[in-house]
């Protein structure tokens, strides 16, 4: 088997990439079903095994994604040729990392898990 390389996700001119760029990858296999359930999508990319969608960078922190979902720091890929298939109506490349993540665990049937705040008390 060879090393694929890996490419960085280029995002399509006019969109405003303020808050950095990260990927969340998923088996080709979800992607039709994430695409067609979430209320707001940003850049969406695919190849034939793997379907890309920019969230902004650190969607990681505090969060553990379900495999087989792959998180991409810097939306650093391999590089399978990936290609845009959805182009977001706004300016912005973004698809919200929190329903991302909520339909992820809902489809791979892993259940949500983030820590929960420190508990302070005053007496």
């Amino acid at each position: 088997m060879h090393d694929l390389g890996a490419t960085r996700l280029a995002v399509p001119v006019g969109l405003h990439t303020g808050l950095g760029c990260d990927a969340v990858g998923v088996p080709a296999r979800f992607g039709f079903k994430i695409l067609s359930r979430l209320p707001a999508k940003g850049c969406v990319y695919a190849d034939s095994d793997w379907w890309w969608w920019l969230v902004p960078a650190g969607s990681d922190q505090d969060l553990t994604w379900p495999l087989p979902a792959c998180y991409a720091p810097g939306a650093e890929i391999p590089d399978r040729r990936p290609r845009l298939i959805h182009h977001p109506d706004g300016t912005s490349p973004y698809t919200p990392p929190i329903p991302l993540y909520l339909l992820v665990c809902q489809l791979t049937g892993i259940a949500p898990s983030w820590p929960a705040p420190p508990v302070r008390s005053a007496l």
